[in-house]
């Protein structure tokens, strides 16, 4: 059936453009975040390990939200590691640094979700999508506090 919702196939595609680069940063650090669980150590293992495990649960929920916001504009949500590196801008990262530098990476990474969820509220706002531009919002405030709690850590 044909969409119409009120947003022009033009403007739907280039919020989704926008949302499929915010899925691919959203995953990519939910996969580092995930691994630097599995290996932080260090004094401060304990509490590195239970703060990067909440924060990829709420990275976890936060891709199909963002995936459920492309489908309903009408496009194919991007779905593989192939794609997620062709359109991320959060650094990929292989082994597992120091602790410190862990919660540096994590403050790069979430910095950089935030940059590209500034671009989505902007594509969004343009075209009237409120349901993406709340949606761009929300992911900033997450992104902003895990990344002055963070930054905190690393002082």
């Amino acid at each position: 059936m044909k969409l119409d919702t009120g947003l022009s196939e033009e403007a739907r595609e280039e919020v989704a453009e926008g949302l499929e680069r915010l899925l691919a940063d959203t995953y990519t650090l939910y996969v580092k975040t995930h691994g630097y669980h599995w290996n932080v150590t260090g004094p401060m293992f304990r509490s590195l390990h239970l703060m990067f495990e909440e924060e990829y649960m709420e990275l976890r929920d936060a891709v199909d939200v963002i995936a459920e916001r492309i489908r309903s504009l009408g496009h194919i949500a991007p779905g593989s590691y192939k794609e997620f590196a062709s359109l991320a801008s959060v650094d990929d990262e292989e082994g597992a640094p120091e602790a410190i530098e862990m919660v540096k990476g994590l403050v790069r990474g979430n910095e950089a979700v935030v940059r590209t969820a500034r671009g989505v509220v902007v594509s969004a706002e343009k075209h009237g999508d409120v349901a993406t531009a709340d949606l761009a919002t929300q992911r900033i405030d997450v992104h902003e506090k895990v990344a002055w709690m963070l930054r905190s850590m690393a002082s």
